[in-house]
């Protein structure tokens, strides 16, 4: 135990301590056939208040970007609001198609790494409907799909609000199939090309300052339907979290984190 805790010091000086967990998970694991007691010496008072004193003392603050809220939102859709612009159009589209439905940033847009790109991952056009209230799509994969079936994505009329979601989804849709009749996918930039993360943030820049980012949208969106007294649950199926780590994503005051935990569940 003793061994194992001087190592636990050495090794916070060098990496952030959050992630020493993750080192001795690995040396117990290699050494578990040598050493059958290792398991429980990883578990000791000794080693866990060690690596618990080290994250308090040398553990760097974790720094998250900020939400969007709708009033950023709103300086965004009046800047562009009369725009001819078919790639500011497009970004419209995707900021507030992202916030509404809590989507990450890598469900919209494309890596830049061709590397890491995949078709598996892009909706596309033909699983797109329209009723007089709503615009749905099938997202075939996501980081939480774990049975590879994919999600139906709802975007919803808000026909009182200061701008319609739903109707800015409807003027993109127009301006694209006008363009593109022929092509399978559903988010297309003026080149004819599937957005990249690149692509996305460079036009964000033009509004918001580094401390905002894509994944400021699903953030945003998180704290505005909590500020709005929505269900704990329905957050989380909106957003597809598996658990309720999405409570991390409600980034107000703790005033807010109380009426999420009071929300009545619907």
């Amino acid at each position: 135990s003793l061994t194992l805790s001087f190592f636990v010091v050495w090794l916070s000086h060098h990496i952030e301590p959050r992630s020493v967990d993750s080192y001795l998970s690995g040396i117990v694991n290699r050494l578990q056939s040598y050493f059958p007691h290792v398991a429980d010496t990883r578990k000791s008072l000794l080693v866990s208040r060690t690596l618990k004193g080290c994250k308090r003392r040398l553990s760097r603050p974790i720094t998250r970007k900020l939400p969007l809220s709708l009033d950023d939102l709103n300086v965004v859709v009046t800047t562009l609001r009369d725009t001819a612009i078919y790639d500011d159009i497009l970004f419209t589209a995707l900021l507030i198609t992202g916030f509404k439905t809590l989507q990450r940033l890598a469900e919209l847009v494309w890596p830049n790494s061709p590397k890491h790109q995949s078709y598996r991952t892009i909706p596309l056009r033909h699983s797109l409907t329209f009723t007089a209230h709503s615009a749905s799509y099938t997202l075939p994969h996501h980081k939480g799909d774990s049975l590879g079936v994919g999600s139906q994505i709802l975007l919803l009329a808000e026909p009182s609000a200061h701008f319609d979601p739903l109707l800015i989804f409807r003027e993109y849709i127009s301006a694209r199939d006008r363009r593109f009749p022929y092509h399978p996918q559903l988010w297309l930039t003026e080149a004819g090309s599937i957005p990249t993360r690149a692509w996305f943030l460079r036009h964000l820049r033009r509004f918001f300052p580094p401390t905002i980012s894509g994944h400021s949208m699903r953030a945003g969106g998180a704290t505005a339907l909590a500020a709005a007294g929505v269900a704990p649950a329905l957050i989380q199926a909106a957003g597809r979290w598996s658990s309720d780590c999405f409570q991390k994503y409600i980034r107000q005051h703790p005033f807010l984190l109380h009426l999420l935990i009071h929300a009545s569940p619907a």
